[in-house]
């Protein structure tokens, strides 16, 4: 994971690592709130400089995971194993306790059918924009656990650079608005990387040519926020059947830093725990979508 600074800014606000602790019995969400409330307390008191922004972390909202068409997709799909209502909270449980509790009964990967030989994926939904703000907030990212940043900022690169990751091309949705204002949608397909030898090409097309797909949502039950608890689920499907093929679920703990909102997610403890931060997403699909052994080193063959 990437490392914890040591000055966090929260707009106008500075803190230092060193001199912030939590009050005693305090759960995460409450030592949230009074951050918040102190964080918009204190810009009101001061005067602004001309387009200066201040208290950027207190004007985040809580994440919509219905707001798009994509998260309404993600969140309708039923699995064969969903988390059951009752998370087996107990009042009084600390947030390590309860987190431990999530880890031993649902975290994991769930893997029911695999399929060789797979040429390429698409992304049916794409990952969160986050910024500094937003990990320090308690309810402005749907599934923390699941974030990086190359996945955020190019996640084709995860899925096409031999050898090390093995599929031919990777898909996106791209929404275009066409002249008669009605939403057309095309997808973007990457294909042909190698590092260091050939660069991305990038064809846009109003098909899909991937047979097999993957999308995530995050996981909302009550006590999780409270006890500074995320849950994520990232779930491969046939696209043409809907089947889900397979299910990886994990957890985030955050709510422990020493800044003033205790929470930092890219410092988060986490399980199932992954090797590496920025593969596992690939890791995982690989074992489920295995990829064709045989991949073009470049060119438009690659999407033929």
């Amino acid at each position: 994971m990437h490392k914890i600074a040591r000055l966090f800014v929260f707009g106008c606000l500075f803190v230092d690592l060193g001199h912030v602790s939590s009050a005693n019995g305090e759960t995460v969400g409450e030592r949230f709130d009074k951050a918040i409330k102190e964080i918009a307390k204190q810009c009101a008191s001061r005067k602004l400089e001309p387009n200066e922004v201040c208290g950027e972390v207190a004007e985040l909202k809580p994440a919509d995971p219905l707001a798009t068409e994509e998260g309404r997709f993600a969140h309708s799909i039923k699995i064969p194993n969903p988390v059951p209502k009752d998370s087996g909270y107990k009042p009084g449980m600390t947030s390590q306790e309860y987190f431990d509790h999530l880890c031993k009964t649902e975290a994991g990967e769930f893997i029911y059918k695999t399929v060789e030989n797979v040429e390429g994926l698409y992304l049916m939904r794409s990952r969160e924009q986050v910024n500094d703000y937003k990990l320090q907030h308690l309810y402005a990212l749907e599934d923390p656990y699941a974030y990086s940043d190359i996945e955020n900022d190019a996640p084709q690169k995860l899925f096409i650079n031999p050898p090390w990751w093995r599929y031919k091309f990777f898909e996106t949705r791209k929404a275009k608005l066409a002249s008669s204002d009605r939403a057309e949608t095309h997808y973007l397909r990457y294909f042909g990387y190698v590092q260091d030898k050939s660069p991305m090409n990038i064809e846009e097309t109003s098909t899909l040519k991937s047979h097999y797909g993957y999308t995530w949502r995050g996981i909302e039950r009550s006590h999780d926020r409270e006890l500074g608890i995320v849950g994520g689920e990232l779930i491969v499907m046939d696209l043409h059947s809907n089947e889900v093929l397979a299910v990886r679920r994990g957890f985030i703990r955050s709510g422990d830093v020493r800044n003033l909102t205790g929470v930092w997610w890219l410092g988060g403890h986490v399980c199932p725990r992954y090797k590496h931060a920025n593969a596992y997403t690939y890791e995982f699909l690989s074992k489920v979508l295995k990829p064709t052994s045989e991949v073009s080193d470049g060119g438009s063959d690659a999407t033929k």
